[in-house]
């Protein structure tokens, strides 16, 4: 692989790329008003493609856009085979399609052309942060029960509109259509004219998915900046103003928020939800550091005798367990363990796994494991800090949020 250095904030890569494999794919020709069924074996691509990463921004996954190019030709080969005949041993056939593939892709992707993906809105991952958003979900009031059999299991999602990055929720109160939380959550914000912030309520149900229970937006422009403002959000089947649906009570969602605009001193580059990096306590080894492990949540697990579901961590023989949380498919922990350390993990692994367990006596399956991961902590100490989700082994759906953190 080459790779360039530019002045420009984008990283260019040429990779040397070789697959061949023997697939048996079968494809549909229509020609003449004639149907028929061909056979395409051995396939093999050779090329190398330019891959460009720019622009290089400040936040996951550090760039907005993927340019690809070819470089030269590429290498098509195949069989085709129709009704048991390899049709490419027809004298010309071959390179006919040889020729006909290449300069078909050529004309589409040979360098400077170039297939473009967006992976983020460039201008708006190259904006600065220019303030915080808090906002307090404070309660719901008479929402309307979607269970057919006792009340609903509401909870809310919040997010920014538009922006990639994960929404954030609150705990679920169960059998409650009149819901009490008064839970806080932060978001950065780098547009505050434009940017939307979205409240969805949903139903939780063990088994399936959740329902909706209605929505809200509420535009930051509507906020005078330092100034808590609480409002009472009429819950939406849809954001279309015409559509006859909203008008069927859905209950109101009562919010308060308060935009803070930084200080021209405060004003930060590389500034995300998690705030700033704190460092590792007086004391630390020089080589060494503080790893800190937050256990932030799970979703879509599934138990087959019982849903009471606690993470256990193990990590350089050392075992550390979350609370339990009884029934619920989404628990939500943020949980923080600390382990100091001698020197950099960087060769280390950290054991994630999910467990339900029940407390009645008797019961023949008390202890299930829900699924498991193991995690690379190399990541962790090259960047500092790693938030993600990770897909479990063993469990169909389920995933845990975990954030690591390399204090030094």
């Amino acid at each position: 692989m080459k790779v360039y250095t530019t002045d420009d904030k984008e990283l260019i890569m040429e990779p040397s790329i070789k697959w061949a494999g023997n697939p048996n794919i079968i494809i549909a020709v229509t020609a003449y008003g004639l149907k028929a069924t061909i056979q395409v074996l051995d396939l093999q691509v050779f090329g190398i493609p330019r891959i460009t990463l720019k622009p290089l921004v400040g936040i996951f996954p550090c760039f907005a856009n993927i340019f690809v190019s070819l470089m030269n030709k590429p290498h098509v080969d195949f069989g085709l085979k129709l009704l048991g005949v390899d049709l490419m041993a027809i004298p010309g056939l071959y390179r006919f399609v040889q020729e006909l593939i290449k300069d078909q892709v050529a004309n589409m992707y040979l360098w400077p052309q170039a297939l473009e993906v967006q992976i983020m809105d460039p201008e708006q991952a190259l904006k600065r942060p220019l303030g915080i958003l808090d906002v307090t979900v404070v309660r719901a009031v008479k929402l309307q029960r979607k269970d057919l059999l006792g009340k609903s299991d509401p909870y809310v999602k919040l997010n920014l509109r538009e922006e990639k990055v994960a929404f954030k929720k609150t705990t679920v109160k169960r059998s409650n259509l009149n819901p009490e939380w008064n839970e806080e959550f932060s978001f950065v914000i780098k547009d505050p004219a434009t940017q939307v912030l979205e409240l969805r309520v949903y139903d939780w149900d063990q088994v399936g998915t959740h329902e909706e229970m209605g929505l809200n937006v509420v535009p930051l422009k509507d906020l005078t900046p330092d100034e808590p403002k609480v409002l009472t959000l009429v819950l939406l089947k849809t954001l279309n103003p015409n559509d006859p649906q909203n008008d069927k009570p859905r209950g109101q969602l009562v919010i308060e928020l308060v935009y803070k605009p930084f200080k021209e001193d405060e004003m930060l580059d590389d500034i995300d939800d998690s705030g700033m990096m704190e460092k590792a306590p007086e004391g630390t080894p020089a080589g060494g550091g503080l790893l800190v492990i937050i256990v932030h949540e799970a979703q879509d697990l599934e138990g087959k005798y019982h849903t009471n579901q606690h993470v256990r961590l193990l990590f350089k023989g050392e075992e550390r367990k979350t609370k339990r949380i009884k029934k619920n498919r989404d628990p939500r922990w943020d949980e923080e363990f600390q382990f100091r350390l001698e020197e950099r993990p960087a060769n280390d692994r950290l054991h994630v796994e999910v467990y339900s367990t029940s407390s009645r006596i008797g019961l023949l399956h008390s202890k299930e494991s829900l699924g498991h991961v193991s995690i690379n902590l190399v990541d962790v100490v090259h960047n500092r800090r790693v938030n993600e989700k990770y897909q479990l082994v063993d469990s169909r759906n389920g995933r845990v949020q975990i954030e690591l953190q390399w204090r030094t």
